[in-house]
């Protein structure tokens, strides 16, 4: 099967979602290379919930940053690939957000404002999987 050329927006759409990565990816960074005077410059509420955010929690925001910026590449590069490491991205947020939600209580701790940040990660992650199926469907992945 041959692939069809994209849309000229195709470029513009992937380029967003990989900057919407990268930002993602530096907040992941940011968040485990925090020393313990950063640390301790947090509210007492964001040093407990820091303190307690099991290394499982960690690690989904890992895969979930890293696979969707590698998912947004490949996706550049016009490959099949991406369905697979949007899927990851997604397993990954949905692990994260239940932590955050429904095991250290965010709502909770920091009220329903809190919500705002984590419902974008959800529906991005959803709109670049539902994306990455709909360039397969096109053919414009090969």
């Amino acid at each position: 099967m041959q692939t069809k050329t994209v849309p000229p927006w195709f470029t513009i759409v992937v380029v967003f979602a990989l900057v919407w990565n990268l930002i993602g990816v530096l907040a992941f960074i940011g968040q485990m290379m925090m020393t313990p005077e950063m640390v301790a410059s947090l509210s007492e509420e964001e040093q407990q919930r820091h303190a307690l955010t099991p290394l499982w929690a960690n690690i989904a925001f890992g895969v979930a940053v890293i696979s969707g910026g590698l998912g947004c590449v490949a996706l550049l590069m016009k490959k099949l690939l991406a369905v697979k490491l949007f899927q990851i991205s997604l397993v990954g947020v949905f692990s994260q957000m239940f932590h955050a939600f429904f095991i250290s209580n965010t709502l909770e701790v920091f009220g329903p404002a809190s919500a705002v940040m984590p419902a974008l990660v959800i529906v991005v992650a959803v709109a670049l999987l539902w994306f990455a199926n709909k360039c397969q469907r096109e053919n414009w992945l090969s």
